[in-house]
């Protein structure tokens, strides 16, 4: 199979590029790839897979130092492989509509080698019709686990994340929620892969020549609207000892885990606050010069799961999500994104997301339980975290 690359003029709007289920999209900040077809697909833990796939491809590519460009795997991992009937999924797209930073080009995957040309832009999807939310687990009975998780806290666990999902009944195009998201979240990752779709603000980590950059989020307040008492939040937030903690424990998680594979780290002393439409986050960038064979999927999943989705210590908390959270995960909260042949990439969290199925949208939001954390705070906090898919399903909180 060849793997052709050429550059083009602009190609406007990526989204309107977006068809369906079958698509793949990866957009922040109206650049990202959009990625039609598939050429090839792999189902469970990706072990070597995508090496072996590409060690195969001819590979002649106009770009090469344009960080997107070439083959590319989307891939999407699942939370806990051990307690799920969902797998992990890598797409090799077809074609791939890509632009960043000024540059753009067509990516194409064929068996005779031949020209990529740019498709025609798709029409206006159609807005979710007659949504109505169902919740797979009732609020008290939610709130109830939350506050037998914060009696579990002590010497062994130190933080456990639980979540919970609502379902929402409704014929829900894809490509919809990838341009609404993708527009009205633009400076989170929006993606799309294998019905999974979602506006994540968390880069668990982009491996760009050597360079590793991991942004950790833990520690959550929502939004008042105002922008006098936002600003009050926000310096609340950064002084909060709740949240301090449980960012803390984040920040620890993930430079301990890339620790194995750096010559050299950098890890902020104090988080800043990160501004959401929803939400205000505590928020770290760490950064790392990796080793040649730290790949972004390697580092990805050495990473997971984080304290910010999973807990402290990861085994006891992960045993207690499985117990306390009545919900199959499935992919959410997993490594979502995409690398290429030379090991390069970019995974986000799949945060802020819903599973497509043949009945709706599952939704998903979680928060990190400490020794402080109260059930009623806890529960508001998935509140705000559902809002982007809600208000995309065209749901109001209180729905």
């Amino acid at each position: 199979m060849h793997s052709v690359t050429i550059p083009i003029a602009d190609p406007g709007d990526l989204p309107r590029y977006f068809r369906g289920e079958s698509d793949v999209a990866w957009l922040r900040n109206h650049d990202g790839m959009v990625g039609l077809g598939v050429a090839a697909r792999h189902e469970g833990p990706p072990g070597s897979w995508w090496e072996e796939f590409a060690a195969g491809l001819e590979v002649d590519n106009e770009l090469p130092d344009t960080f997107g460009t070439g083959p590319l795997a989307f891939t999407s991992l699942a939370f806990d492989p051990e307690h799920t009937a969902e797998a992990s999924v890598i797409t090799v797209p077809r074609l791939i509509v890509g632009r960043r930073r000024g540059k753009c080009w067509l990516t194409l995957l064929s068996d005779h080698g031949d020209v990529p040309r740019l498709p025609e832009l798709v029409g206006a999807p159609a807005a979710p019709a007659d949504p109505s939310c169902q919740w797979l687990l009732p609020p008290a009975q939610w709130k109830a686990a939350v506050a037998e998780a914060v009696s579990r806290i002590g010497d062994e666990l130190t933080k456990v994340v639980l979540a919970r999902a609502v379902r929402v009944a409704t014929a829900a195009d894809p490509a919809w929620l990838v341009r609404w998201l993708a527009e009205q979240y633009p400076t989170c990752w929006t993606y799309h892969n294998s019905g999974l779709v979602g506006a994540s603000p968390e880069l668990l980590v982009r491996r760009e020549h050597g360079l590793v950059t991991s942004r950790v989020l833990a520690g959550t307040i929502r939004r008042d609207g105002d922008e006098e008492l936002d600003l009050k939040l926000a310096h609340a937030l950064a002084r909060s000892s709740k949240n301090l903690v449980e960012h803390e424990l984040a920040v620890e998680s993930v430079a301990a885990a890339l620790e194995s594979f750096a010559t050299g780290m950098n890890v902020p002393e104090r988080p800043f606050v990160l501004e959401l439409p929803n939400v205000l986050h505590l928020a770290s960038d760490i950064t790392a010069v990796v080793r040649p064979e730290a790949t972004a999927l390697r580092v990805a999943a050495a990473l997971h799961p984080t304290a910010a989705v999973c807990g402290t210590p990861t085994a006891l908390a992960r045993e207690t999500i499985a117990e306390l959270e009545c919900l199959d995960r499935g992919r959410y909260s997993g490594p979502v994104g995409w690398t290429d042949a030379n090991g390069d990439g970019e995974f986000a969290i799949a945060l802020r997301c819903g599973k497509l199925d043949s009945t709706g949208v599952v939704l998903y939001a979680g928060c990190g339980i400490v020794a402080e954390s109260d059930p009623e705070e806890e529960f508001a906090e998935t509140e705000a975290k559902l809002l982007p898919m809600l208000q995309a399903l065209g749901l109001n909180p209180s729905s």
